[in-house]
């Protein structure tokens, strides 16, 4: 494939965001992408939905409760290091995968991008590895939100009946349609948002003193030196170790940042759903690059914040930190507050978690589905997914994804629990692998657009960091997938280890066996095409009404 540009048109053409400058001859049918792809999906989601998706579409369980295993596993200080770690490499997957879609808001999103800017291979690979990952974590979810059920109700025997109640409501959302599925992720996040406001406002009055014995947990002046300082970073200590090497103190908590490393990416996952949702958005380029400039102040104040406070709750020797319960009782704040003799909060924190866990299942399902059908449309799985009804819901990849919901029944019996959680570990990695090929993409597009003589900056998202943000994506990605299951070489043990590592070689399979079956190549910088079948701005944006009165203001302010 080659292309003709024609220069005396670029500025006019790409501050319109027009295409047509663009001149397309194709050479080689087999890597053909047509500009009539069968894309029948409709933009239905509005600049609310995707804000708050954006905002809060990440925060849930892996925060909620995850941060309490954090603290835990590395103390306060190995936490808030691995979380910042995590924050950095999460920003720059979103900065890639934002600015590839400003130019590009159609269906398949990054699978699509890395089969059309890297290597038609490395698509179908990166493809269906996500696909895997989301609607293997759809039963996941669901199962995290009928054990959260346990705080009100412990009774085992009813979790068959909770399960497929959570099922059915979540399949509904999504087949309802995307809007409907917007509406209820508005209104998740708003929850969600609130409950992490609540948490760590109650968090700070907890560690100021404000509490019924008016002890101050958190960081003050002491009187004998006039450094800060908190009870619980003064003894038990700042850090905290794995407990591999007990010889080797050092050695050992550094291995303890380490394992929250990957369990702090986990929380993190799931915040590319945005793009993903490019191609049913309203003017998909403007509020893409909207959502995407706020995520690092989101990063910085919900995540860092939240885990500074927590860190400032209960010392990581808690013993109540390593219930395993599933439910808001191990969670620090809940520990604090009961404590504190709050005795209503840790009943609504049940409630928001549990909101959060189905959240999350249901945005699983979407992105699962529609990564199911971007592939379809571009033919790297059966043509049948690809169908949409009138009213643009591709509902047989719909159908497909949520059959992986009843894998949710497997942990209601004790033997099925146990094959369950191999699948949880088997999908671990794909996440990695997603943020992985975001960045890798991206850096074979900007090679592209430099070769091709485009001028990145007229999009409307660019990030002035790049491409310096993706290598430093790729650096740590990297060295997440390395060291996922690190533990089992202190104590191997072949089931853990495979559960561990066994989605690269799958990857590897993937590239490797639709390489050879189609024969493709990996792009040359001249021979990407960002032209056939991307709509122009004209095409996708609707003008933007500018906000009126105060209410206005406000709502335009907030999303």
């Amino acid at each position: 494939m080659s292309k003709e540009y024609d220069e005396k048109d670029q500025n006019s053409s790409l501050e319109k965001g027009a295409v047509h400058d663009y001149v397309v001859q194709h050479t080689d049918n087999r890597y053909h992408f047509d500009a009539a792809d069968l894309d029948r999906v409709q933009r239905k989601l509005k600049q609310r939905h995707v804000q708050m998706i954006a905002i809060a579409g990440t925060l849930g369980t892996g925060l909620f409760l995850g941060s309490g295993e954090a603290l835990q596993a590395a103390g306060p200080l190995g936490a808030l290091i691995a979380y910042a770690v995590v924050g950095t490499t999460a920003y720059a997957s979103l900065c890639a995968i934002g600015e590839m879609t400003s130019h590009a808001p159609i269906s398949g999103s990054f699978p699509h991008f890395a089969a059309r800017w890297v290597d038609p291979a490395f698509g179908f690979a990166v493809g269906w590895n996500y696909f895997y990952t989301n609607a293997i974590s759809v039963p996941v979810e669901i199962t995290a939100a009928g054990v959260l059920l346990t705080f009100w109700d412990p009774d085992i025997g009813h979790q068959a009946a909770y399960t497929a109640a959570i099922c059915v409501c979540a399949v509904s959302i999504n087949i309802f349609g995307v809007r409907w599925f917007g509406e209820s992720e508005f209104v998740f996040s708003i929850i969600k948002l609130l409950l992490i406001t609540i948490l760590i406002i109650t968090g700070l009055v907890i560690d100021l003193g404000g509490g019924p014995n008016h002890q101050r947990l958190g960081f003050h002046v002491t009187e004998l030196t006039p450094c800060l300082k908190s009870q619980y970073w003064k003894h038990p200590g700042p850090l905290n170790g794995a407990g591999l090497e007990p010889n080797h103190p050092s050695l050992d908590r550094f291995l303890g940042i380490l394992s929250v490393l990957v369990q702090a990416a986990f929380s993190f996952q799931g915040m590319e759903l945005v793009a993903i949702a490019a191609s049913e958005t309203v003017s998909p380029r403007r509020n893409i690059a909207k959502a995407v400039r706020r995520v690092f102040w989101r990063i910085l104040l919900f995540y860092l914040l939240g885990v500074l406070v927590t860190g400032m709750l209960v010392p990581y020797d808690d013993p109540n930190l390593l219930q395993d319960t599933g439910n808001a009782a191990e969670s620090p704040y809940v520990i604090a507050m009961t404590r504190a003799g709050i005795k209503v909060l840790p009943h609504i924190i049940n409630a928001g978690i549990f909101t959060s866990a189905f959240s999350a299942g249901n945005s699983f399902l979407f992105c699962a589905s529609r990564v199911l059908y971007g592939l379809s449309v571009r033919g790297q799985a059966p043509r049948i997914f690809s169908y949409c009804t009138r009213g643009g819901l591709p509902i047989v990849a719909v159908l497909a994804s949520s059959a992986f919901a009843l894998l949710s029944f497997m942990n209601v019996s004790n033997g099925g629990a146990t094959v369950f959680n191999w699948f949880v570990n088997l999908s671990t990695v794909g996440g990695f692998f997603g943020w992985w090929a975001m960045n890798l993409t991206y850096v074979f597009f900007y090679r592209g657009f430099r070769a091709q003589g485009l001028d990145r900056t007229k999009l409307v998202y660019h990030s002035r960091l790049q491409p310096y943000l993706s290598w430093w994506g790729l650096f740590w990605i990297t060295i997440f997938i390395i060291i996922n299951g690190f533990a089992v070489f202190w104590d191997f043990n072949a089931s853990d280890f495979l559960t561990a590592y066994i989605n690269v070689p799958l990857f590897i399979a993937l590239y490797v066996g639709w390489k050879i079956v189609k024969r493709t190549k990996i792009w040359k910088p001249h021979e990407m095409d960002f032209v056939t079948g991307i709509p122009t701005l004209e095409e996708t944006e609707v003008p933007e009404e500018p906000p009126r009165t105060f209410g206005e203001k406000v709502f335009a302010f907030l999303f």
